[in-house]
């Protein structure tokens, strides 16, 4: 499977520690270094924007999906390459999904564990086959991932479906699990 477009979830908020917003920015310019396309929540604010600005300045192709609710509230990011409107989060999310080939996770909160949990349970439901990778930056998600494995200690997840997660910790090492070179 070629991978031409990648999704990223992450928050709307910079963080705690800056290695968040550099990881991001990371992120957005190895996209665009290897002509990917960026496909993200569509908004100015925090790694959100590190990551679509990183993209930009490289001159990646980047694509803004935002509910009206937020384009309301002034957070609309109006430099991208394309920005979707939609009338719900639900609608935001399906688009996202059917505009990438993989999704990549940030740090994030609430937002960002929803949609991370949504592709996975698309793809244990087989509505997907898509990579699905979580770029753990700083050992953000190393009680996530304890979590998961709890879950499956205790027998509500099963081991196939805790596997469907890809971790990687750099840039460099996603890539190199999404078989991009």
């Amino acid at each position: 499977m070629s991978i031409r477009n990648i999704a990223v979830f992450c928050a709307s908020a910079n963080g705690a520690r800056p290695i968040y917003r550099e990881q991001a920015e990371a992120l957005g310019r190895a996209l665009a270094v290897h002509q990917i396309g960026l496909i993200y929540g569509g908004a100015k604010v925090g790694l959100m924007q590190a990551v679509a600005e990183a993209a930009i300045a490289s001159g990646g192709h980047v694509v803004g999906v935002i509910p009206e609710v937020l384009v309301d509230l002034e957070v609309a990011h109006d430099g991208l390459s394309e920005l979707h409107i939609t009338d719900t989060m639900h609608t935001r999310k399906a688009l996202m999904g059917e505009r990438s080939d993989a999704f990549i996770v940030l740090p994030g909160g609430f937002g960002t564990f929803e949609e991370l949990f949504e592709v996975l349970a698309w793809q244990t439901l087989k509505i997907h086959t898509k990579p699905i990778l979580l770029l753990n930056t700083a050992g953000f998600y190393k009680p996530m991932l304890a979590f998961l494995d709890h879950c499956v200690a205790e027998g509500v997840l099963k081991q196939k479906n805790r596997d469907i997660l890809l971790v990687a910790d750099t840039v460099e090492d996603a890539f190199k699990q999404l078989g991009i070179a």
